[in-house]
């Protein structure tokens, strides 16, 4: 009991300091520090839509229908209908970051145990694999595309295709690292000491394999939303007057030589989104990396 304090004690200042030095990291970083930024700033967009939107996003004007970014009180335009584009950008944000998120942690609850067990279960992991294999072999937008259109359109069901979608890239990553985690020196000294393989997956693996999946998430997120852009462009997504950009996208194309930007302004919001999920996923996989500069 006399030594259980000291123990504890160091893990935590082990846990601060790892904490410190990520943050310290990422604050050396100025794409790191721009991505955070654009990130918060769409999160916060998307929280309140309701009351920074300057118009609702279903509202039609059709007395100024693609009216130019500027005009008639739109700082984005409107489109074909009057609706103001600025607003519909703002929830098409809070839906593409919605699907994203949900996507990811389906993905994650299901993609990580199954990681863990065909990573330490020798005879799981043959079974566990082929069936990652198979859904690998489908591309990862064509098979959240057959799934959508199986469930049918809706953003939950959107939400539950991109993320099946993605479990085959979560398995394989966590799988790896577990293999890897699984030879060290810890692992088998917890097993000689009478651990159980619930314990040392819990309390030794997944701990130390936590880096990993968060960096994956990170990735998983611009690919969502990209998913969910294309679903929605074809119609498989979000479906309307529940705006989304995928949607805007698909409605513009119709009419982008008279108001292109009604187009470029939804394609602008997807890029900036993708590109700082993007930029903080390689910044944090730089932070978390113990090999790294301090």
């Amino acid at each position: 009991m006399t030594t259980a304090i000291p123990v504890a004690a160091a893990t935590t200042l082990r846990t601060r300091g790892r904490r410190a030095r990520i943050i310290r990291r990422l604050g050396r970083n100025p794409l790191a520090l721009i991505s955070i930024t654009v990130l918060l700033i769409a999160v916060l967009v998307a929280v309140s839509a309701n009351w920074v939107a300057p118009d609702s996003a279903s509202a039609t004007d059709l007395a100024h229908t693609f009216s130019p970014p500027g005009t008639a009180g739109h700082l984005l335009g409107t489109d074909d209908l009057g609706r103001d584009i600025l607003s519909r950008i703002m929830f098409g944000v809070r839906a593409s970051l919605e699907v994203a998120f949900l996507a990811v942690l389906t993905s994650l609850v299901i993609g990580v145990p199954l990681g863990l067990i065909a990573g330490y279960y020798r005879g799981a992991d043959s079974v566990i694999s082929r069936i990652a294999d198979v859904l690998l072999s489908f591309p990862f937008l064509i098979l959240a595309v057959g799934l959508a259109a199986i469930r049918g359109a809706s953003l939950s069901n959107a939400a539950v295709a991109i993320g099946i979608a993605q479990i085959p890239g979560v398995l394989r990553l966590v799988r790896s690292d577990t293999l890897r985690l699984k030879s060290l020196d810890y692992v088998a000294a917890a097993l000689v000491d009478g651990a159980s393989d619930r314990w040392v997956l819990l309390r030794h693996i997944l701990p130390n394999a936590t880096s990993v999946i968060l960096v994956q998430a990170t990735v998983a997120l611009p690919a969502a939303i990209l998913g969910e852009a294309v679903l929605s462009f074809l119609g498989l997504g979000i479906q309307p007057p529940q705006p989304s950009l995928g949607t805007m996208l698909s409605a513009a194309q119709e009419f982008a030589a008279r108001a292109p930007w009604a187009a470029v302004f939804p394609g602008v919001a997807i890029m900036l989104l993708a590109l700082a999920f993007n930029i903080f996923g390689d910044s944090l996989r730089d932070a978390l990396d113990p090999k790294g500069s301090r």
